[in-house]
């Protein structure tokens, strides 16, 4: 996703034009919610629960600028993928002589980690992120490229012995295969498939099964030996998402906007009421976030093991 999830139609989007990519080490963006149980986001004055009209009203007036999510702290959570992204990225960083963020945000992945080759890139498409990444990471040596979606990498082949890429809009495995050197790696953190989409449902209904199977780890393992890479890693992860009161909804799906494409609150309201009833009979409204990780290396000399 892009740095988000799929659309309704099953189908990665880019970030909306107001939302860059989100922080791995803070809650931000769609996969990073509250890290915290339930405060009391839901009450109001004197401690007495907010009313249904209450908690639309904040959620619809909140600004949903950018791509940090700290309004959900409390009223939102989910889990953390287990192998831990951006401690694998600092520990392949620390033995590469030449790497390649793609995609790379406003360069949150990035400004963690703690020691950066030598010669470091990212490349970004979204302008304002392009000015948030070079900000981050020219302090750090690092130069950052402006990129437009579906071109070609803008670097010869062979240049870097390290690529990676959280959430990438679309993994582009043959310019991955090309700007990779024999015997590098690419890692990548994916959004899975059908991630999120109890909540998709319960407001658009049953999605086709061509939209619940797409960014399949199969698929990309797949595409990735097709470009001549040998995949050596594949995990997947089903992750608890919970929203402790309607308000949560309507701000993620304010911000998240492919989720439910034309979400207003004036459009919803009555299921809206309904999710409020929901929550406050049986608790909070849980999903899956689902993710993928893959890294793979591009075979000595060029050509797949065995060739």
């Amino acid at each position: 996703m892009p740095d988000g999830d799929n659309g309704a139609d099953g189908t990665p989007r880019r970030r909306p034009q107001h939302a860059p990519h989100s922080s791995p080490s803070a809650p931000a963006g769609p996969d990073a919610l509250g890290d915290r149980g339930p405060s009391q986001g839901d009450r109001g004055p004197l401690g007495r629960p907010r009313s249904f009209d209450e908690l639309l009203a904040e959620a619809s007036a909140v600004s949903v600028d950018g791509w940090d999510f700290s309004w959900l702290d409390g009223r939102a959570t989910e889990e953390r993928p287990p192998w831990g992204y951006a401690g694998l990225v600092a520990e392949r960083m620390a033995r590469a002589r030449a790497a390649l963020d793609i995609d790379t945000g406003g360069g949150e992945v990035l400004a963690g980690v703690p020691r950066l080759p030598a010669l470091t890139a990212a490349t970004e498409s979204w302008p304002p992120n392009v000015a948030r990444a070079t900000a981050r990471l020219h302090p750090r040596g690092a130069v950052v490229v402006a990129t437009r979606e579906g071109e070609a990498l803008p670097f010869a082949d062979a240049a870097f012995d390290l690529v990676v890429s959280r959430h990438p809009v679309r993994a582009r495995w043959d310019e991955i295969a090309r700007v990779l050197e024999p015997g590098g790696t690419y890692l990548s953190q994916e959004v899975g498939p059908a991630s999120v989409f109890e909540l998709v449902e319960y407001f658009l209904g049953p999605r086709p099964a061509e939209a619940r199977g797409t960014r399949d780890p199969a698929a990309a393992r797949a595409a990735a030996e097709a470009a001549g890479l040998v995949v050596t890693d594949v995990r997947t992860a089903d992750l608890r998402t919970e929203f402790f009161d309607v308000g949560a909804v309507v701000y993620f799906l304010r911000k998240v906007i492919w989720m439910v494409p034309g979400f207003t609150v004036g459009a919803y309201r009555e299921r809206l009421a309904e999710l409020h009833a929901d929550i406050a009979r049986r608790g909070p409204f849980t999903a899956t976030t689902t993710r993928f990780l893959i890294e793979a290396r591009k075979p000595d000399g060029g050509k797949p093991d065995g060739a």
